[in-house]
Formats: structure tokens, sequence, C-alpha cells
């Protein structure tokens, strides 16, 4: 490789890129081998290309002998300009000026974002299920969102085509209450609540046993369940328990209280913090059953039903449609002890568990002269009509008529106390067949 000329070269300096450089005229030392040819002037100019602002300037310059101003529009920036007068500004930092096309992008953006948050709003309906057509999309709560769960859900109650009202408004806060998933939940609830029902006839199948002994072991049941102070979705799972294992083993007669007592066991097990101990159950069944017998029951009536505790009982549709109907203490308890009356009839097997809770509901509501009976809130969540309901309204009518007669009467005491506010006692002077029947 061919060494370079050597000289003495200066750094270029300012090479007119600066703003306000004041001349496009540079100097360079010129290599020994030319300074032999010019003597006299060691240094020589370098003329440069006309740029495009050294253009412009010179063109003002023109102009200005004319007396013109003329605008100069730079192409770099299309809405930067300067005029012949802003030359003697050149040392100050012009102004910068977004592209149309950015802010255009921001307003975009900004629309965008508001499309989004009331897509939202749209989708996520307060107190509504998700439509079908939606079941595929993921159902965000707007979280982040700047409306306030007040406006969110007004935004429902303020159309005049949707009367449904926000249930969940007062658990918005609350994570255990998931207001993000209960509606898909009990979607799932209803869907699944075939598996919890048995054969209305099952007792057929049943050689030893009819369905007056199983009113017999449910009523003795209600009574341990209040005595051991259990929580009420252990009674209903405990029922449930005991319904679909007698629809699927012959039993005993004389081994049917040890599958109540059993299957109190396995409720207790799946629902209560406290569980109580296996001697505790050995001796209200007045020492019938030994320890080993429980055990060994426990273990058949599992792998009978092949583990399957988590079935919707008619509770979990309860506590929904309670809240549904914005419920006291009062419609609370008048509807527990109707439910708790159909859990001891064999017949009432025949109604699925949310229709079950959802008449339960109906008929407090009436003996508790509230109205509307059943709003449009009830129906949209119980997925029931009025009309759905008589069947199993006037059932449960009935039995309310009953209560307290006979030897099975262990809710109506239950109810009578003060400590379920002696509902029983009170309602036991309410007539409701008339009222019911102008409905």
């Amino acid at each position: 490789m061919a060494s370079r000329p050597s000289g003495n070269r200066r750094a270029l300096g300012d090479i007119g890129n600066i703003v306000g450089a004041l001349s496009a005229t540079y100097l360079v030392t010129k290599p020994q081998h030319q300074q032999q040819q010019n003597h006299t002037n060691n240094l020589i100019e370098i003329d440069r290309p006309t740029t495009r602002r050294k253009f412009g300037a010179e063109l003002t310059a023109k102009n200005q002998l004319h007396g013109k101003a003329t605008k100069i529009i730079i192409e770099d920036d299309p809405k930067q300009s300067r005029t012949a007068s802003s030359r003697k500004k050149r040392n100050r930092i012009p102004e910068i000026h977004e592209p149309k096309s950015i802010q255009m992008g921001e307003e975009e953006e900004e629309q965008e974002k508001e499309n989004t948050r009331k897509k939202k709003l749209e989708r996520w309906e307060c107190g509504s299920s998700f439509n079908a057509s939606m079941s595929t999309e993921t159902a965000e709560l707007p979280l982040d969102s700047e409306v306030d769960l007040q406006e969110w859900c007004e935004v429902e109650m303020e159309e005049a085509e949707s009367p449904l009202r926000c249930i969940d408004k007062s658990d918005f806060q609350n994570p255990l209450a998931v207001v993000e998933y209960i509606d898909d939940i009990y979607s799932f609830y209803h869907r699944t609540e075939i598996n919890s029902c048995v054969p209305t006839n099952y007792m057929s199948n049943q050689t030893d046993i009819n369905h007056k002994m199983r009113a017999i072991l449910v009523d003795w049941l209600i009574e341990v369940h209040y005595k051991f102070e259990l929580m009420h979705e252990t009674l209903f799972l405990a029922i449930n328990i005991i319904d679909r294992y007698l629809s699927r083993q012959g039993v005993m007669r004389k081994y049917l209280q040890l599958v109540g007592v059993t299957g109190m066991l396995l409720a207790c097990k799946y629902e209560e913090i406290c569980v109580p101990l296996l001697e505790d159950f050995i001796y209200i069944s007045d020492g019938a059953y030994t320890r080993v017998d429980v055990l060994k029951m426990e273990k058949s009536m599992l792998n009978t039903l092949q583990f399957n505790m988590s079935v919707p009982t008619p509770f979990v549709f309860m506590k929904r449609f309670l809240k549904a109907a914005e419920s006291d203490t009062k419609l609370e308890m008048v509807s527990f002890y109707l439910m708790e009356l159909c859990m001891v009839e064999y017949q009432m097997l025949k109604f699925p568990p949310s229709l079950l809770s959802a008449a339960a509901v109906y008929a407090g509501r009436c003996m508790l002269r509230r109205s509307p009976t059943w709003t449009k809130t009830l129906r949209h969540h119980s997925t029931y009509s009025e009309d759905q309901l008589q069947e199993c309204v006037r059932l449960i009518v009935e039995l309310h008529q009953n209560a307290g007669q006979g030897k099975l009467t262990s809710v109506y005491r239950k109810y009578s106390f003060s400590k379920n506010s002696c509902i029983a006692i009170l309602m036991k002077t309410t007539t409701i067949e008339t009222h019911f029947h102008s409905n």
C-alpha cells in the first residue's frame, strides 16, 4: 500500500454543520510537492458544493436588493421556515414543531383508547351474564379505567331497554366475591347442576328402605346439624351426598343411619373449618356403629361417587338469588326455612337445585308482601319466569301450611328459636295462598 504524502494538515474544525456558521470557505495546507508550484500563496480556497441553506441565503440576499422578503421552505422540515430577517437570529435554537402526521397519530390513538373504554363498558354489563357471542372472549373488568364503579354501574341503569340492576356493586372491592368471574361461575353452575340431581324414582330400586325412611333420616340430620352449629352449606351438601349414594347403591335398613352420619361427616370435611370428631358422630348415633364402620362406609361412599364433592347445591343458587332480590335478614330467614322444608320431602327431588331456590325466594317474597314479587333482575339471574315457578311454589305453600304438624318437625322447631328470629311462628299466621294466586 502506497504511503500517503506527508505534510502539515490542520484539523478542519467547523465544517459548516452548525447553525449560524458564517462561511462555507475553508483553509487547508497544501502538500509539500504543491508548495513548490506556488511560492507566493501557501493557502488556497476550497469551494464546497452549494447547499440548500446556502442557496436560500443567497436567494434571500438578492431579493432584499429588490425590496422583497421571500419565505424559504426547507425540505428537511416542512413546518420550519425562515425569512431574510431571521438570518440575524441564526444562533437561536429553532422551535421544533411536530409533523402533522404525528399529531394526527396521537389523536387517533386517543380516539382508539376512548373506543376501547366504551367497548369495555358495554361488554361488562353489571348484574348480567355474558351472551353466547362473547363466550369465547376474555371478560375483563376495567380496573385501570378512569370510570369509577358508580358511573360504571349506572351505564346500564340509564339504558331504558336494559332495566337490570347491578347486584355486585357492593362487592366490587371484595376480592373474595370474584366479581370478574361471578357470571361465568353461575353460568357453569346452571349447566352442571344436572350432575347433582338424582332420579326422582330412585327409591324404587331400594329393596329394604323407602322415601318415608329417607324423610326420617333427613329430619334427624337437620337437628344434628343445628346442634353442631354447622354452616348452611354443610347441610345441603350432606343431603345431596346421601341421595346420590342411595340412587346408586342398595342399602339395608340397619345401615341407613350410618349412611346419613357418614354423609354429614364428608360434608363437614369439605365445607367446615373445624370438623366435628368422628367420635361425636358415633355418640349421636347412640353407639350403633363403630369407628371402623364409619370409615368403611366413608370409603364406600367416596368410591361410589368417584370423589365428586363439588356439585352445585340449592345453597349456592339461594345466595345469588337473595342478592338479586335485595334481601334483608327476614327474607333470608324465610327463604331458608322454606328451602329446608323442601329438603325433607322426597317429592321435591324432581326439581333442579336452581328452580327449588328460585321458588323458595319467590314464595318468601309473597309471604312478606314484597312488590313486585318477581323482578326482571331476579328473572335474569335465576333464568326462570313466574310461570315456570308455579308448580314448585304451590308445593312449597302446602309444606308451609302443614309445618309443625306430624312427627317430622325439626325444621319448624329449628326456625322457632330466637336465634332464627322465630320466623316459623311468625310466618305460620301469614296466609299467602290468596296473595299467591293473585300473581
